[in-house]
């Protein structure tokens, strides 16, 4: 049942990520989006059975370069060295999706039997 709640959450995850793409601001060029976003967090890994969920979660992005590293809140690990091409605010790679703009924070990701999960707003 969990595995089942996990994967309708990151579809519909994703599938905003595709309704609400913006170009208004670029997050390769300014720092307008560094700062931390409050809401929905989750994270679980295969290996050890470790999963934490929280409504009340945050998420800090910082800005190393031209990388972003996702400081999660509730023990959950940093997601770090994600690179964001020119001209998009929305990363989509093999192991998810992740969108940043102004005030929100949409990530789906998985990589190497750890998911993050975040539905944030500033």
């Amino acid at each position: 049942m969990r595995k089942a709640f996990r994967i309708l959450s990151s579809a519909l995850i994703i599938i905003s990520l595709f309704t609400s793409c913006s170009k208004d601001n670029d997050p390769v060029d300014d720092n307008l989006f560094v700062g931390t976003y409050n809401g929905t967090v989750s994270y679980s890994n295969s290996e050890d059975s470790t999963e934490i969920s929280t409504d009340d979660g945050r998420v800090t992005l910082v800005k190393v370069g031209d990388s972003y590293n996702f400081d999660f809140s509730d023990g959950i690990p940093s997601l770090n060295g994600i690179k964001m091409e020119k001209n998009e605010n929305l990363f989509i790679s093999s192991d998810g999706a992740i969108k940043i703009d102004e005030g929100t924070l949409l990530i789906a990701y998985s990589k190497d039997g750890e998911t993050w999960g975040a539905n944030c707003d500033r």
